[in-house]
Order: structure tokens, then C-alpha cells, then sequence
């Protein structure tokens, strides 16, 4: 079920369309929490609803709903929004019943430069008002010998874990809510990180993005995306906006899963992530961080603070590739990023990183060595790809067989040298398909 959460940002309401089933109660507070049921007024229908009506874009009583919400927060924030934000709204409602045409049409009709009026709007200054008094300092809930806090500032979290080194950090929750409502399994101690202001912040420096461990990946992909546009790509194929608007990219670094789609990225750009305990700072390379399958360097009481991602320099060039069964809102089967410096056509640095070959995140750090002071060549290349077997021994599963694995990460490795060398010709690499490779 898809509800809709609007919290103060710069004085002003900002709604975001998020799943329910994935959210803790924690989260919500301090935040307005919107159902479908609250959209109808004394009037009759709410604008959005009406519109699904008068284009005959409803369908079953389950999926409906959802596409109302999508379809609410979206106007709301953008009352101006093209095709490609309706659908990207609407992209994580999955339905059978009928076609996506009315419903896309009738969130179009809503697109008209103009802010939707209605009782939210009315409203508005006095939720603000009230929302900004509430008391954000540390709260906490406690009960069945279950513990929920909800801290304001790293220094208060440090401190909380501390004092219980076992408890659950949970930020978007959009991985460790499927433990609840999959697993069934109780969590005693959760701690909530959704108001803790300075891990959402991102400061851009000459050298590098320093970004807060809590900032959701829809913001990172506004953010990096102007610097890497392969990475803000990838990110529009990471599940769907609803777990983009809550998961975290330090959510995504710490679940440590070998097919997560950030870390492939982030260990290709040579990212670095701030850990700490208590008053302990460290800043360690996140080829360091992952030591085996869910396992990290990670302390008892010790949490991700900050990531540190170096931007892009003069000769540097950087590709990424996710292949999954289904191009949107899939688990990648192998993702690979591949980062060269290329200086007279001579490799000057690289770094290969692939997710879905290992259990971990893991560089390929034979196919590495065969490209570093090399020329950028057939030859070069044709050794690398062969060195991929040396770097990983991949498992079959239900996503793929070993023997696709290897070959589809040779492929992406060939796909990148083809797209280096037109880019590096002034030629359009944008549509180059590589499918299969023989060596």
C-alpha cells in the first residue's frame, strides 16, 4: 500500500509517495502521514481522484489506491511535471487489470503550471506550524520489551548505541522491514535515523561530494548525477521512487548485499565512507569495508557517518552497467562500473568493479593489471576480459548461471572499451549494444 508522508522542508510541505508495508512506525515522527482515505473531501472526490475517474483510468480496489497516491504526491511537488515523471510516479504500481494509458493521461491532465488547490493547500501553514513545534529531540517508545528511539543528532546516536550495541539501524528500511513482515522475525531495539539533520546533508567541495550516510537516493541521484550521468542512470533503474524516496546510500553500503546496485559504483570511483563510535571518527576505503557474505568492518556501536565520492577529473572516463531480467525495478543479475584515466591512449590508472560475482562487491583486480599502463587496444581489452575468470568464480542462481555471469561481465568490460573508444573519437557511444563476446 502506498501512502504519501509530507514533512517541513524550508517552511514549506514536501510529499513524498512511499510504501507502507516497508515503514516503521518510528518514521513517521514528526511527519504528516497521508492515506487515500484522507484525499476526499465534503465536496466529494479529491482533484487526483477525480481525474482517474474522468479518464477511466481505475482499476482494482488494491492497485487503485496506489496510483492515487503516486499521482497525489507528484502534483503536489511538481504541478508541472512532463510524461517521463508521471511514469517514473508511477513505476512502482504493478498492475494486470488494464493498461497504463488513461492513467497516465490522467495525471498528465493534472500537469498545468498551476499548484494543485485543494484541502492540503488550504491547510498547509497551519500542518507547518504545527509539525515544526512538535518536540523532535529524542523520543523513544518502549513496549513487549521492545525499544524504539528516534535521535536527532549523530552525537545522540553514538551515544544510544553505546548503550545498546545490538540495537537494529534502520533509515529508509526498505531491506530490514523485509525481516519483519517476510521473516516474521521480532527486532528488540530499533533506531531510527529519518531526523537526523547532519546525516542528510551534502557538501560539494572542489574534489569530491561529501554526502550524508541518511540522504535517500533520489537525492544522490539529483546530486551526482551531473558529474556522473552513468551512475544517475543506474539509480532510475534501483527498484522504484517509493523505495528510492525512503532507502539510503548508506542503507545500500551497509545492508553489504553482493547485488546491491550503489557499491559496485561507489567502490569504481574509488569512494571513501566515514565510520563512527562513540567520539571515534575513521575514514576507511570502501574496498576495505566488505570482508564476507552480509559481513563488514563495521564495530559493535559503530555506524556509517558520511561517503566521500571523488569527483571526475580531465581524461577520466566512467561507465556503468546493470543487467537484470526486467529493465526497471529488478535485482541486478551483474552490475559492473568501470572507471579509467586515460592519458595518450594509455591506461594511467583503473578501477573495475563488479556486484552479482562474488559475495561481496568486489574489484577485479586481475583485469585491472591488465589494462594499467597498457595501451587501450584489442589486446589489452581481449586480456582483461580473460582475467575476469581469475578475479571471480561465480555461483548459479535463480537470476543467473555462472558461465552468464562471466560472460556478461566480459560483455559489459567490451561494451565500456567500445564506448571509450567512440566517446574518445568525438563519435555517439549512446547506443552501442554489445551482446555477446567469444574470446
Amino acid at each position: 500500500m502506498h501512502v504519501v508522508l509530507g514533512e517541513v522542508k524550508d517552511g514549506k510541505l514536501s510529499y513524498q509517495s512511499i510504501n507502507a508495508c516497508l515503514t516503521f512506525v518510528g518514521a513517521l515522527h514528526g511527519k504528516q502521514l497521508i492515506s487515500v482515505e484522507d484525499l476526499q473531501t465534503d465536496e466529494g472526490l479529491h482533484p487526483v481522484q477525480k481525474a482517474m475517474v474522468d479518464f477511466h483510468g481505475s482499476q482494482c480496489g488494491f492497485c487503485t489506491p496506489g496510483f492515487i497516491m503516486s499521482m497525489f504526491a507528484l502534483t503536489k511537488n511538481s504541478p508541472n511535471a512532463d510524461k517521463h515523471s508521471v511514469e517514473e510516479a508511477l513505476a512502482g504500481n504493478l498492475c494486470r487489470c488494464t493498461g497504463y494509458r488513461p492513467i497516465v493521461d490522467a495525471a498528465l491532465s493534472l500537469s498545468n503550471n498551476t499548484p494543485l488547490k485543494d484541502q492540503f493547500s488550504d491547510y498547509e501553514a497551519q500542518v507547518v506550524n504545527t509539525l515544526s513545534k512538535l518536540n523532535l529531540t529524542t523520543t523513544s517508545l518502549h513496549g513487549d520489551n521492545k525499544s524504539a528511539f528516534v535521535p536527532t543528532s549523530t552525537d545522540e546516536l553514538a551515544a544510544i548505541l553505546e548503550k545498546h550495541p545490538d540495537a537494529k539501524l534502520v533509515a529508509g528500511g526498505t531491506d530490514l522491514a523485509l525481516e519483519v513482515t517476510q521473516f516474521h522475525r521480532d527486532i528488540d531495539t530499533l533506531v531510527h535515523l529519518n531526523n537526523i539533520s547532519d546525516m542528510k546533508s551534502i557538501v560539494e567541495t572542489d574534489n569530491h561530494l561529501d554526502i550524508g550516510a541518511n540522504v535517500s537516493l533520489s537525492e544522490v541521484d539529483h546530486v551526482i548525477t551531473p558529474h556522473y550521468p552513468d551512475f544517475g542512470r543506474l539509480l532510475q533503474r534501483f527498484a522504484s521512487l517509493q523505495i528510492r524516496n525512503q532507502g539510503t546510500l548508506g542503507g545500500n553500503i551497509a545492508n553489504a548485499s553482493p547485488i546491491g546496485d550503489s557499491p559496485p559504483l561507489l567502490l569504481a570511483l574509488n569512494a571513501e565512507i566515514v565510520l563512527r563510535k562513540g567520539n571515534r571518527r575513521r575514514t576507511v576505503n570502501l574496498d576495505d569495508f566488505f570482508l564476507g557474505y552480509k559481513v563488514t568492518l563495521l564495530e559493535p556501536s559503530e555506524f556509517i557517518e558520511r561517503v566521500i565520492i571523488p569527483k571526475p577529473h580531465k581524461h577520466q572516463f566512467f561507465q556503468a552497467h546493470k543487467i537484470s531480467k526486467r529493465i526497471d525495478d529488478d535485482i541486478s543479475a551483474v552490475c559492473g562500473a568501470f572507471n579509467l584515466t586515460i592519458e595518450n591512449n594509455t591506461v594511467t590508472d583503473v578501477c573495475l568493479a563488479f556486484g552479482g560475482l562474488a559475495a561481496i562487491p568486489a574489484r577485479a583486480t586481475s583485469a585491472e593489471a591488465a589494462l594499467i599502463n597498457k595501451t587501450l587496444d584489442d589486446k589489452s581489452i581481449d586480456a582483461a576480459m580473460k582475467a575476469l575468470t581469475q578475479d571471480f568464480s561465480p555461483i548459479t542462481d535463480c537470476r543467473a548461471t555462472k558461465e552468464y555471469r562471466l560472460e556478461t561481465a566480459a560483455n559489459l568490460l567490451y561494451r565500456t572499451y567500445l564506448r571509450i573508444r567512440l566517446d574518445h573519437n568525438n563519435s555517439q557511444a549512446q547506443q552501442i549494444e554489445v551482446t555477446s563476446y567469444v574470446s
